[in-house]
C-alpha cells in the first residue's frame, strides 16, 4: 500500500483549504474552500486549479465555512461524480453559504457587465458558479452523525468528531487498511476552543499515525473566554455614554450567534443598557435559524440557560433581524446608540461595508473586532488602525475607536493545540502536518512542537509527504 498527503490549498496560508490523501490510485479530498484577500489574486487561484476534480473519489467536508467549502460546487462542474461527506449541521449552513455566494457573484457580475458597457468595454467573466450548481452539488451530499463511521473507499473508512469549531464542524479520522497494513490520518479542520458560548468542547480522537492540524493561531494565546462578556458589556457601555454606535463585522455563521447569546444575557442580567440590536444580514438570519434546528450540537450550559426553560437563546425584547434592504438603509439614519451585527467578517463586502463607510469616520463610534481577518483584507487594515481606508473605492478617515475582542475567537491558541494533541498517543503519532496558518504562526507552532519532541511539517503547497507504513 502507497499512501501519500499533499494539499493545494490552505498551505502556509490560512483560507482556500484543499487537502489530499491518495491511497494506491484512490483520491480523497477534504474540504474545497475559496480563497480570500487580494480580489485579482484569489478570484485567479479560484479559477484555476493544480488538480482535475474528475480524479477525485469522494470529499469529505469538515465544516461549513466559506474557506473550507466555498468552491464544492466546482467540483460537480468539472467532473467530480462522487460523493461529498458531512454532518448534517454542515451540509445545512453549506447550502446557505453556498447560495448566498452564488446570489452575490451574480450580482457582481451584473454590476461589473454594466460598467463595462457605459466604458464601450468587453466583459466576458462569468461567475464561478451558478444557483443551479449549487443545487447540483448538493444532490451529492451523504450526511453523517458524529461516531458513525462511514466507507469512502475500498478498505478506506472515515469517522466524525466534535471539532468544536462551528456548528457541526468535525475532525475527521480516516483508517486506511489494506495489503496487510493499516494507516490512520487526522485532519482537524478548524479546532474550536472549550468553554465557547452554545457548542461542546472539542472531542478527543483515537490515536492516529498522523495529524493534520490547522495552525491559524499558532503563534498567539487569546483571552479566557470567560472574560468576553466582561469585555463586551465594558465596549458597549462605554460606546453608549458617548451616545455612539458598535458596529460588529462577524462571520453570518457561528460569530453572529454567538454575540447574540451574549447579548441576550448580559440584557437579561442588567449589565448592558436596553440598546436596540440589529442583525443586519439575511445570511446570519438564516444561519440563526439553522441553529434552532440543530439543538443536538449544543452544550449543556446552552441547554440549561434556555432551552430547559423554553426560552429562544436567539431573540430577546431588543432584537432586530433586518432582511430587506430598505430596512438595512434606514439603520444609516438612526439616531442615538445602537449595536449593528452585519457581515462579512472580514469587511470585504456585504452590508458591513455600508454601515462602516457611514460610521468610520465618527469618533463616538466603535468598530468592534471579534474574529480573525486575513492579511490584504479591509478588516486587517481596520485591525492595524491604518489612518486611512478604501471603501466602495473611496477613502475614509479611520476615526472611530477600534477595539479588538481576541476572546471571540472559535481557534484553538497553541495552547490549546498543544493540549489537544497533548492527548494522543504520542508512541502512535509519527508527524503533525501544520496547515491553515500564516508563515509567522506556522512558524511559532512548529517550534513549539519540536520542544516537545513531536515530529512536525510546515505544508508546502502543493509538496507531497510520505505516509506509506514502515
Amino acid at each position: 500500500m502507497k499512501s501519500e498527503f499533499f494539499s493545494w490549498g490552505g498551505a502556509e496560508e490560512v483560507t482556500g483549504s484543499k487537502h489530499f490523501l491518495r491511497v494506491d490510485g484512490d483520491l480523497i479530498q477534504v474540504d474545497c474552500g475559496a480563497f480570500q484577500g487580494r480580489r485579482a489574486e484569489t478570484d485567479k487561484k479560484n479559477r484555476n486549479w493544480n488538480y482535475d476534480a474528475d480524479g477525485v473519489s469522494a470529499v469529505v467536508l469538515t465544516h461549513a465555512h466559506y474557506d473550507h467549502c466555498g468552491l464544492l460546487p466546482l467540483m460537480s462542474k468539472r467532473g467530480f461524480c462522487g460523493n461529498m461527506y458531512a454532518t448534517p449541521a454542515t451540509r445545512d449552513l453549506a447550502n446557505l453559504i453556498l447560495m448566498d455566494s452564488a446570489h452575490i457573484q451574480a450580482k457582481d457580475i451584473e454590476y461589473l457587465k454594466k460598467r463595462a458597457a457605459k466604458r464601450n468595454e468587453q466583459f466576458n467573466k462569468q461567475p464561478l458558479f451558478t444557483e443551479r450548481e449549487v443545487v447540483d452539488c448538493l444532490t451529492r451530499f451523504v450526511t453523517l452523525s458524529y461516531h458513525r463511521p462511514f466507507h469512502l473507499n475500498e478498505g478506506i473508512y472515515a469517522e466524525f468528531y466534535d471539532a468544536g469549531h462551528i456548528l457541526g464542524s468535525a475532525v475527521t479520522v480516516l483508517n486506511i487498511e489494506r495489503s496487510g497494513t493499516s494507516l490512520s490520518i487526522a485532519f482537524s479542520g478548524d479546532l474550536g476552543r472549550k468553554d465557547l458560548p452554545i457548542l461542546r468542547d472539542p472531542e478527543h480522537i483515537p490515536p492516529v499515525d498522523y495529524m493534520v492540524m490547522e495552525s491559524t493561531y499558532g503563534n498567539r494565546l487569546h483571552d479566557p473566554i470567560e472574560s468576553a462578556s466582561a469585555k463586551l458589556a465594558a465596549v458597549v457601555n462605554e460606546t453608549v455614554e458617548r451616545n455612539g454606535k458598535i458596529i460588529i463585522p462577524a462571520f453570518a455563521v457561528e460569530r453572529t450567534q454567538e454575540l447574540v447569546y451574549m447579548l441576550h444575557l448580559l440584557s437579561d442580567e442588567g449589565r448592558i443598557p436596553k440598546v436596540p440590536v440589529y442583525v443586519d444580514s439575511p445570511m446570519a438570519t438564516n444561519a440563526t435559524s439553522i441553529f434552532r434546528v440543530h439543538q443536538e450540537c449544543y452544550d449543556e450550559e446552552t441547554r440549561r440557560a434556555f432551552l430547559d426553560h423554553h426560552r429562544n437563546p436567539f431573540g430577546f425584547n431588543e432584537l432586530n433581524y433586518v432582511v430587506n434592504t430598505e430596512e438595512s438603509k434606514r439603520l444609516n439614519t438612526l439616531k442615538g446608540p445602537a449595536i449593528i451585527i452585519s457581515a462579512s467578517g472580514m469587511c470585504e463586502s456585504g452590508r458591513i461595508l455600508h454601515h462602516l463607510k457611514n460610521n468610520i469616520e465618527n469618533p463616538a463610534n466603535t468598530i468592534l473586532v471579534v474574529g480573525f481577518m486575513a492579511q490584504n483584507t479591509l478588516g486587517r487594515r481596520i485591525v492595524e488602525r491604518q489612518p486611512e481606508v478604501k471603501i466602495f473605492g473611496d477613502r475614509y478617515r479611520l476615526k472611530a475607536r477600534v477595539t479588538v475582542l481576541n476572546a471571540f475567537s472559535a481557534h484553538a491558541d497553541y495552547t490549546g493545540i498543544l493540549e489537544y494533541l497533548g492527548k494522543l498517543d504520542r508512541k502512535k503519532l509519527k508527524r503533525v502536518f501544520l496547515v491553515h496558518g500564516e508563515p509567522e504562526a506556522q512558524s511559532h507552532l512548529k517550534s513549539m512542537l519540536e520542544e516537545k519532541d513531536y515530529a512536525a511539517t510546515i505544508v508546502r503547497y502543493g509538496e507531497t509527504y510520505d505516509l506509506t507504513p514502515l
